[in-house]
């Protein structure tokens, strides 16, 4: 009879184990920090990435990259830049509770954040704007793009109406190639909905970009770009742009911080066969 694992009694809900909320690095004179905000599994992978694709294809990847086809472990990880006085938040998380906790263990309070940059308007962005039906972020100002916050001001949904519209009156919009404070420019990059962005952070000859939803798994989505994505709005046009923005990333060397890549979620792009390959940051960033 094999003996019971020490430590776990069968009972036991599962739960997840403790994991580091915050990581930093350096791009020139500018301090990044990813922060975790939270991390759930999901179960059928195969019902949200390579929609496209056969069950046995979507196995092959999977055997081939040491990762299960039975469930998927999804991070949520805004990113918080401190430019001279500065600190700017993008994205925050599904709640408060979350992006709280996170901001706490990098050494910063919510009244701190002078700018919170929305990428888009999914709810595990912007899940975190409000705490108790109040702003989360007392001080800061917000910026968002045009053409996103003009989608959802059309169509609505519930976590837009409860979060952003109440934050209207602070909310400037940006464009292609407008910048939200020095060294910081949006790109487009749009598909997973219609007005999607990246943004290019460059210091001192550096560049990071912080590439936000372009793709939802290292594998499933990065490597293999044409892959479906459940979750994309537009799925052809989420594609085009994985392939423009990733060949970009490969080509430039430049590293990047995907949303919900495995925490700490910075990583390189390198080309490989038709498609890309993720090389996880190790120390790269961290002078």
């Amino acid at each position: 009879m094999m003996a019971p694992r020490v430590g776990f009694a069968a009972d036991k809900p599962k739960a997840m184990l403790p994991m580091a909320k915050a990581r930093g690095f350096k791009i020139g004179s500018m301090d990044v920090v990813a922060l975790l905000a939270g991390s759930v599994p999901r179960d059928n992978p195969h019902g949200i990435f390579g929609l496209n694709v056969s069950d046995e294809e979507f196995s092959n990847v999977s055997d081939a990259n040491f990762i299960s086809t039975d469930m998927a472990q999804f991070y949520f990880t805004p990113s918080l830049v401190r430019v001279g006085d500065n600190v700017i938040l993008f994205d925050t998380g599904l709640n408060a509770g979350g992006i709280r906790a996170a901001l706490s263990e990098a050494g910063v309070t919510p009244d701190q954040v002078t700018h919170v940059v929305l990428t888009h308007m999914h709810g595990d962005h912007i899940g975190g704007l409000i705490d108790e039906g109040k702003p989360t972020f007392a001080n800061a100002v917000y910026l968002t793009g045009q053409k996103e916050y003009d989608h959802w001001a059309k169509s609505g949904n519930k976590g837009f109406d409860s979060n952003v519209k109440p934050l209207a009156e602070k909310m400037t919009f940006l464009s292609d190639g407008d910048s939200v404070a020095s060294g910081i420019t949006a790109m487009n990059a749009f598909g997973h909905t219609p007005g999607h962005m990246a943004y290019m952070l460059e210091s001192d000859g550096k560049q990071l970009l912080l590439m936000a939803d372009l793709a939802n798994h290292y594998v499933w989505s990065l490597a293999y770009p044409d892959w479906e994505v459940k979750f994309d709005m537009d799925k052809a046009m989420a594609a085009q742009s994985r392939r423009k923005i990733l060949g970009m990333l490969a080509a430039d060397r430049v590293p990047m911080i995907g949303y919900h890549m495995p925490f700490p979620a910075a990583g390189f792009v390198e080309q490989k066969d038709s498609g890309f390959r993720y090389v996880p940051v190790s120390y790269q960033l961290t002078a």
